[in-house]
């Protein structure tokens, strides 16, 4: 249908005029089209819209808005409008028949029923939506705001139109913009207020505004930032992530991945090293792997789209600019053109650029949150696979590789995430560029098309470089962390071993290795550059040169040189991007493929230990496991029973209890256990928590309850000790508690969940000997809190035996006897043998003269098999027990329903009666005397835990990453700028100016070109033109590479200078130190920002030069071009400065945040890993899942204000941009008269280019100032306390020393904070060269103050000590610690071979290390390795076994034979064989040496010369045991207690 004919019968209203809208000075439009475009363009939007939208609502409903009188007026305005166009219709209808036949053809037409039609439609349409919005809690709407602006714009160019004409009946479209109203429920108690922002604050950012406001009166702090959306949240996103991921892996199970997988575990099992790398390698190649980017994709994919919507339109209105361009030079050659249309050029260009700024910051936000949450899903499922990953593979994945895997790798998606749509926007940019380059320049742009073929396979040379290049530093990264990880986790053992220069050196090994990789990749970097920058000038060049050449005619004037040089900058950029994209897609890849390793590493069977009702309380049957392996265990444990499990060091009775859990593969057989479990560890686990939380671990309090279980478990002295009570902060790994307090802390935790099951590794090794007794008698024992449940007791200690119901031996991972202790020493096997044979060494060593008076034993009120106790000696020479009178016979009748013995014949062999009557008689003593050891403990049982835990700040140990405040100092700049060198910084400056004029000059040669004159239809001079054209280009590219090789080589000379300053700086820390600061801290600094220091800086700062000199160049050519633009530019300047610092306030402060907040979600990390056994057993798991999810989403609290921010900083930004282009061409236009087409090109192009370059030089200043932090927070360590010197040079000491191993101590005291009372005071000792002191005490007593004083790990705060008559105040602190030795409780390996850990300076011979693993009784295990000295110990030394791991802790003192030796209790987890092993290796070895051993066994210490007790920190008594004994002062009562007399 005829449009004219739609608007009038007789077709006198065409629908468009040329003469009436362009070829006038007074522009209109015709009445067809405003009748039919201007009312249909509203309607048809909202048309269009309203399905997707309602569609929209009603999956999304956020509750209901109520009634309100806006809303009421909205309404009412809608109906209002909607009648108003049905009058209109009536209206049309009424005249129409009042004419009759005669009407005019102008009112009969159809567009005046039709178009008033639609519009009345439309406004019921949308009244009906605003209340359908009302209803689901809409509060601004994005789609009826463009409605109502849309229908106001069409509505104004028709109003004025009747104006014009001076019609009378004015037709006036009445529109209502609805505001937002906030009445939804508000579920947090500082809530986002994006949520409640209208549609025009959202796609300015205008709700920020608050929080920007806040931070530029003042520092941001953490109250001030507002809760995360809910869709933003952990608890959303991650399930999303783990759901997807695990439907991916039940695909590629359902594809017979399964069979392979039994095959493997099968071949693994016979043969566990060649078959199962062999069927590993085979399976990698036949079956498919689950694909982490598709259920990464099915996750964040649809949000995602979003933003590809935005790219498209942005990448067309990019070239929107270059057409604009070309109609305004158009405009000016025209000299008769009306003048309105300049100005109708410089405002669409205004309008358009301002739509593409909020198109584009709309794109960046939506790709910036995407990483976000992105990066929330990978930490949140990665720590969820860390929990459920089975043992095997865990020891496959270091501590440093899945904190990595959290920092890194999850920051290379989230750079990734931005860009990633370039991958198809560049080349839509390229084609579009090249399109309008043809339709310029014509076939001429094939040449360009050449080059940038040409320069793609350099690209993908660089591509695949990179990759490899990227693999090799991200393992370089992985082991360097992986050993700072362990290096942390281990200082005190390298402070005591004085190691730490060895390790650093270690360190600093692997950390050359990585800055040699970055050093070849800032080379490849540098020809990448290179190749980004000239590709655009050699793409012009070529396309300029062929088009002057290949016909004289063609003259390259000011249109096509300019409109094709703003092209050819839009066409920059893509170039610039596509490497920069494939380079972190790269990355990402490489990151994406680790974490796919990681995620599809096997987990722990679900279904290895069943969960039922069973008569027995734990049933084991036929049962083999990997590695190391249990194999036909069988045995069904009574409800209720205690089950003691005893063996050598390696025989499995660890792995028994872990079997017990779950935590082993299970090949055959069933284990069922009924009712919760509660685990305690050989090692203690203990959380940076307050000793109340570490025993509550998530249960409510229950006050009695609490106070029973911390009495039992002998937890009251320490509460008097501790600062605080039990509202005391431990430390890291329990680092501020005794081992002996861990393990009671732990045992504790166990006790308070009140659980049907407990499995206790070996809980009262690290504890004293009446501690472990009283431990015994009120928890574990018959008589203790846990008499009613089930007890699995793994024990060196024979003494606790007799009153166990059943006790399994196991040797090499079976059990080879089961039974009650009466039964097995009945069958006199194998147990029976290794009892008499520790009876037998204690007969023999009779003659000692140490005695022990037994009691008389008249009448004992209990089961004999709960109640002998067997007291054997755990070394060569203790204690010996007699009796006044033997005698052969003793008859027993058990009464069990009596509860009492009375007299019956049994005969019994004498061992074993000696045995019993040993037993009974402790037994008596123990049950009169037990609750007398901590009955002063009890009395003040209320008061001990409530005095101190009012003032919980005492308690306080650790301290959290600070965040500094204010401006970054000019002095951090410095600090970076030193470490790069001076002469390169400034040499980089020199480069980067030269660049730039080159550039500025080319292009101000090409409007001179421009310019020439046309001499018979072609330009003279073209030839030399060309020439100076193409040598300005190629000293640019010169430039270009020369700086970025020098900005690069000055980052790694910067980047290793403060590594190792840093490194230096926490090595010589104090012990102190690290108590303080959580690892996670530490971890962080070495990980996040060692890599912001090593990669981000540098590219920030080319990038932050280029955009600076950007600007000022762009400004300059403006300045010359339109002089009159100098009235605009200083106050827009202004405003650009005010905006740029208000923002850097924020921004700063707000990365400051994100950077502190990220430390916890390492550091709980770290403490989950080494934890994950208890978590699981205790059923945890789901609350330290929410726990993390807390940190992280605390961490993204800050993140997320900050590119919010950066979006509010763009949109203000390039408004000002904006302004600068509009005013260049506002101001060209006015002048055109005066002004050469080239020039004006030349002004108008720069111009377009400012605004890009202005908010990129904000952006890189800004990014500048807060990544600079990762400098300033390294250098925050070198302001920390330092210990004392390592050495002095030169050494003032005697060859040898010591020689004689003379220890003199005097009136010497030590306290662990300024804060705190002294530790220990007063302690007066002289100790000879050779003699063999035991220093014993009650927990707190200063036992362990004492050595660390020794050690100078803490330094004196009065007295001193002397040996062989030197003080060791005056000595380097290595010079001291490494002639002393010590073997300490908690044996520490480090990852590496075996050789490394006993000699990493390499200072002994193969020889002399075999000698020592000789003496240690390691020779044949590692003889037996495939590696021998070279076998690899993994982290923490975990493929050892404890005692394994002590032994080695002996060979390293072996190796080292210094005269004077410390024990602190080293052999409390071995068992007795083990511990016989050490102490008559340690009697011969170290026969001449001094030996000061800390003791919680009496026994190991009754035969040593000489024994000091202490006593809160004093020195109470000190002589040889027999003359403390006879003194029956303290020692006597602890050896009372011990069952010693």
């Amino acid at each position: 249908m005829d449009l004219g004919r739609f608007c009038s019968v007789d077709g006198s209203d065409p629908f468009w005029d040329w003469n009436r809208t362009w070829h006038s000075e007074n522009p209109d439009l015709t009445q067809c089209f405003q009748n039919t475009v201007l009312v249909w363009l509203p309607c048809l939007y909202l048309w269009l819209c309203a399905p997707i939208y309602v569609l929209y609502l009603k999956s999304h409903n956020r509750g209901y808005i109520c009634m309100t009188h806006l809303n009421k007026a909205k309404t009412a305005v809608g109906f209002l409008l909607w009648i108003v166009c049905w009058a209109d219709v009536f209206y049309s209808f009424w005249e129409k028949s009042q004419d009759g036949g005669g009407c005019s053809p102008y009112t009969q037409a159809p567009v005046f029923l039709v178009s008033p039609t639609m519009l009345g439609i439309t406004m019921l349409l949308a009244t009906l939506l605003t209340q359908y919005e009302r209803l689901k809690g809409v509060q601004s709407s994005g789609v009826m705001l463009n409605f109502w602006l849309v229908a106001i714009l069409c509505a104004t160019v028709t109003f004025r139109s009747k104006i014009i004409q001076a019609i009378r009946e004015v037709r006036v479209c009445c529109v209502f913009t609805p505001h937002p109203i906030n009445s939804v429920l508000i579920l947090f108690q500082n809530p986002c207020p994006e949520i409640g922002a209208s549609f025009l604050s959202r796609i300015s950012f205008w709700w920020i505004t608050g929080l920007m406001i806040t931070g530029y009166k003042r520092p941001l702090e953490q109250k001030d930032l507002w809760c995360l959306n809910s869709e933003d949240r952990s608890q959303r996103v991650v399930p999303q992530l783990v759901r997807r991921w695990n439907n991916e892996c039940l695909k590629v199970k359902r594809s017979g991945q399964p069979n392979m997988l039994l095959q493997l575990c099968t071949h693994a099992y016979t043969n566990p090293i060649e078959e199962s790398e062999i069927l590993i390698t085979n399976i990698s190649q036949k079956s498919a792997e689950p694909s982490l980017f598709w259920a990464l994709c099915l996750t964040f994919g649809p949000y995602f789209l979003i933003s590809s919507l935005y790219k498209i339109i942005q990448d067309i209105l990019m070239f929107v600019g270059p057409e604009i361009l070309r109609l305004l030079i158009q405009f000016v050659n025209d000299s008769n053109a009306p003048s309105w249309q300049g100005y109708f050029y410089t405002a669409l260009l205004f309008v358009c650029t301002c739509f593409q700024t909020l198109i584009l910051q709309k794109y960046f936000h939506v790709c910036f949150t995407t990483g976000m949450r992105l990066r929330t899903a990978i930490v949140g499922a990665v720590y969820r696979k860390a929990l459920v990953i089975s043992n095997a593979a865990r020891r496959t994945s270091t501590v440093g590789e899945i904190v990595n895997l959290m920092s890194v790798d999850a920051q290379r998606f989230m750079d990734l995430i931005t860009y990633i749509n370039m991958i198809w926007s560049a080349p839509l940019q390229v084609v579009l560029a090249l399109y309008f380059l043809w339709q310029n320049l014509g076939p001429s742009v094939l040449a360009g098309v050449a080059v940038m073929v040409l320069m793609v396979p350099i690209n993908a040379v660089i591509a695949m470089k990179t990759k490899t290049y990227q693999v090799a530093q991200m393992k370089s990264k992985d082991n360097r962390i992986k050993l700072m990880n362990e290096l942390l986790n281990g200082i005190k053992v390298l402070k005591l071993y004085a190691w730490e220069v060895a390790f650093k050196d270690k360190v600093s090994a692997i950390r050359e290795s990585e800055l040699q990789v970055l050093k070849k990749a800032a080379y490849l970097g540098a020809v990448s550059t290179f190749t980004w920058v000239c590709a655009p000038f050699l793409v012009a060049l070529s396309t300029f040169a062929v088009y002057v050449m290949i016909d004289e005619r063609n003259v390259l004037d000011a249109q096509k040189a300019f409109v094709s040089l703003a092209l050819f900058n839009i066409l920059r950029f893509p170039l610039n991007m596509l490497p920069m994209v494939i380079s972190s897609m790269v990355q990402a890849s490489v990151s994406m493929k680790r974490l796919r390793v990681f995620l599809s590493h096997e987990e722990l069977q679900e279904d290895s230990v069943d969960f039922l009702s069973l008569s027995a309380s734990v049933s084991l049957c036929f049962y083999s496991f990997v590695p190391p392996s249990l194999c036909r265990l069988s045995v069904r444990i009574p409800d209720g029973s205690l089950v003691a499990v005893v063996g050598h060091v390696g025989s499995g009775k660890s792995s028994l209890l872990s079997a017990l859990l779950g935590e082993m593969e299970k090949l055959e057989g069933s284990v069922s256990v009924r009712g919760s479990v509660a685990y305690v560890p050989q090692q203690a686990w203990i959380q940076n928590a307050t000793l109340k939380d570490n025993i509550m671990f998530g249960q409510e309090r229950k006050e009695s309850w609490y106070h029973r279980v911390v009495e039992a478990c002998a937890l009251l002295p320490d509460l008097e000790i501790l600062p605080a009570g039990d509202g005391t902060e431990i430390g890291e790994k329990g680092v501020n508690l005794s081992g002996g307090q861990k393990q009671r802390v732990s045992l504790a935790r166990a006790v308070y969940c009140d659980c049907a099951v407990y499995l206790l590794d070996d809980p009262l090794s690290a504890v004293d000997a009446h501690v472990g007794k009283h431990i015994f008698e009120n928890v574990i024992g018959p008589q203790g809190v846990l008499k009613d449940r089930t007890r699995v007791l793994v024990t060196h200690g024979l003494s606790y035996l007799p009153q166990a119901d059943l006790i399994l031996v196991m040797v090499e991972g079976e059990i080879t006897e089961m039974g009650s202790y009466l039964e097995l020493m009945g069958r006199d096997g194998a147990f029976a043998e290794f009892l008499r044979t520790y009876a037998n060494k204690e007969q023999e060593d009779d003659d000692s003269g140490e005695m022990c008076y037994l009691h008389d034993v008249v009448n004992v009120n209990v089961n004999p098999s709960r109640v002998l106790q067997l007291c054997w000696s755990k070394s060569e020479s203790a204690t010996v027990c007699q009796t006044p009178t033997v005698v052969g016979n003793v008859c027993f009748e058990h009464q069990r329903d009596e509860g009492h013995l009375t007299p019956a014949c049994l005969s019994l062999h004498l061992s074993v009666f000696l045995c019993l009557s040993v037993c009974l008689s402790l037994y008596m003593s123990i049950s009169l005397s037990s609750n007398s050891t901590l009955a002063a403990a009890v009395r003040v049982d209320g008061d001990v835990i409530g005095k101190k835990a009012k003032n919980a700040e005492v308690g306080k140990l650790t301290e959290a990453d600070k965040a500094n405040t204010g401006r970054v100092k000019l002095s951090v700049f410095w600090e970076y700028m030193k470490a790069i060198g001076v002469a390169l910084s400034v040499i980089s400056l020199i480069l980067f100016f030269s660049h730039h004029f080159a550039s500025l000059f080319s292009n101000y040669w090409l409007s001179l070109w421009t310019d020439d004159p046309v001499v018979n239809g072609t330009q003279p001079s073209r030839e030399m033109r060309l020439g100076v054209y193409g040598a300005l280009g190629l000293s640019q590219g010169i430039a270009v590479f020369c700086y970025s090789i020098a900005v690069s080589i000055g980052g790694i000379l910067a980047s290793r200078y403060l590594h190792q300053s840093m490194l230096h700086n926490v090595l010589r820390a104090p012990m102190s130190f690290f108590e303080r600061t959580p690892s996670g801290n530490l971890v962080n600094r070495f990980a996040k920002e060692t890599d912001t220091i090593d990669s981000v800086i540098p590219s920030i700062i080319k990038m932050f030069m280029g955009s600076m000199f950007n600007v000022v160049g762009s400004c300059v050519v403006i300045l010359i071009a339109t002089p009159l633009v100098a009235i605009i530019i200083p106050p827009l300047g202004l405003l650009y400065f005010f905006v740029q610092r208000f923002y850097v306030s924020s921004s700063r402060q707000l990365k400051r945040l994100e950077s502190v907040s990220r430390s916890p979600v390492y550091t709980h990390f770290n403490e989950t890993l080494l934890g994950t056994s208890v978590i699981r057993a205790f059923g945890e798991q789901e609350r330290f899942i929410r726990e993390s999810d807390g940190r992280v989403d605390h961490n993204q609290k800050a993140y997320y204000p900050s590119i919010v921010a950066n979006r509010w900083l763009a949109v203000r930004l390039e408004f000002v941009g904006n302004c600068i282009v509009m005013f260049a061409a506002l101001f060209a236009v006015m002048a055109r008269e005066s002004l050469s087409p080239g020039i004006m090109g030349l002004s108008i192009s720069y111009a377009l280019q400012l605004t890009a370059s202005l908010t990129w030089l904000v952006r890189m200043s800004s990014d500048l100032e807060t990544n600079i932090v990762a400098v300033e927070r390294v250098k925050e360590y070198d302001d920390t306390e330092k210990e004392a010197e390592w050495r002095h040079d030169p050494s003032s000491l005697p060859h040898g020393w010591p020689t004689a191993g003379n220890i003199d101590i005097r009136g010497f005291g030590l306290r662990y904070r300024e804060d705190q009372e002294l530790a220990i005071r007063d302690i007066t000792v002289a100790i000879q060269g050779g003699e063999k002191v035991g220093i014993v005490g009650r927990t707190g007593a200063g036992k362990s103050s004492l050595t660390l004083g020794l050690f100078r790990i803490i330094e004196a705060c009065e007295g001193e000590i002397q040996i062989d008559g030197v003080n060791i105040a005056t000595l380097g602190l290595h010079e001291l610690r490494s002639r002393i030795t010590i073997i300490p409780q908690d044996p520490v390996l480090f990852s590496g071979s075996l050789r490394m850990n006993l000699d990493p300076f390499d200072g002994y011979s193969d020889e002399e290390v075999w000698r020592a693993l000789e003496l240690a009784h390691l020779k044949s295990f590692v003889s037996g390795l495939p590696d021998k000295l070279k076998h690899e110990c993994s982290e923490g030394g975990e493929n050892l076994s404890l005692g394994q791991r002590q032994l080695v802790c002996l060979a390293r003192a072996l190796l080292r034979k210094t005269k004077i030796l410390v024990l602190d209790e080293a052999t409390a987890a071995v068992d007795l064989e083990t511990d016989n092993l050490i102490q008559s290796t340690i009697r011969t070895q170290f026969d001449d040496c001094t030996v000061l051993t800390i003791a919680h066994r009496l026994n190991t210490i009754m035969d040593y010369t000489r024994v000091l007790v202490l006593d809160k920190g004093e020195m109470a008594e000190f002589d040889s045991p027999s003359a403390l004994i006879s003194k029956r002062g303290i020692f006597y009562k602890m050896a009372k207690d011990s069952g010693l007399v």
